[in-house]
């Protein structure tokens, strides 16, 4: 099946382009951005919007359109979790029928990156958006360790406390610092020879599951996920290693 963007009929190829450049907003300026955006391959081009960022730079907003099209059915993409995961009660039932003992987990904002919105949203009591994170779980001992934690450091706190699984999250991910981090973990992981002891899953808003495999780790998340998504993961795998 072939498919392409549309905007105002189906498989018109509109789409909405946004970045920046290094000139002063003007009229010249915006010219060059839909020269620039012609250039890539696209048809036709309307630069709607331009805001100066600082002296010397602007931000742009265009509408263009491509005659480019995807055979979909030649995409490749493993979910982590099916969208049929199960809820905060039955992860507790199934950690009970399958382990007879709660499952410990530690989370933590790993490197430099200093924002614990993504791991307070899944790991926290009250959780985010009606959906309650891992500490509210009665069958689940979770350890929040907040932001800016060593990969070293959370390896050794998950040691100590005998962990099942091992949540990082990323937000910051400019210059790929994130990809260097999570490479780091799990180097450092494999040279403990303690990579098979967790299960480790990744979760930001530029993650998704195809880095986080491509990376070495189980799983990865990005916007839009939830505690149970985290929970239905990390104990069914940790169910199919002990099959």
């Amino acid at each position: 099946m072939l498919i392409k963007p549309y905007g105002d009929t189906l498989n018109d190829g509109a789409m909405q382009l946004s970045f920046s450049l290094p000139v002063k907003d003007c009229g010249r300026a915006r010219e060059a951005a839909r020269l620039y955006v012609l250039k890539l391959g696209f048809k036709s081009c309307d630069i709607v919007h331009a805001a100066p960022l600082s002296d010397g730079f602007t931000f742009f907003v265009a509408y263009a359109k491509s005659d480019s099209a995807l055979d979909y059915d030649q995409v490749q993409y493993q979910e982590a979790v099916a969208e049929d995961c199960m809820s905060m009660d039955q992860v507790n039932a199934f950690i009970k029928a399958k382990f007879k003992r709660k499952i410990v987990v530690v989370g933590a904002c790993t490197g430099s990156d200093a924002h614990t919105v993504g791991i307070d949203a899944v790991m926290n009591m009250k959780g985010y958006n009606h959906h309650f994170g891992l500490e509210r779980y009665p069958m689940i001992e979770a350890y929040n360790l907040g932001a800016q934690v060593p990969n070293e450091s959370l390896i050794t706190f998950a040691k100590n406390k005998k962990a099942d699984a091992i949540l990082v999250s990323q937000v910051v991910t400019q210059k790929d610092v994130h990809v260097k981090n999570l490479t780091e973990l799990i180097e450092l992981l494999e040279a403990d020879k303690l990579r098979s002891s967790f299960v480790t899953v990744v979760g930001g808003p530029r993650i998704n599951n195809k880095l986080a495999l491509e990376l070495g780790f189980d799983a990865g998340f990005g916007a839009g996920t939830y505690a149970e998504h985290v929970a239905t993961f990390v104990v069914n795998k940790l169910a199919e290693r002990r099959a």
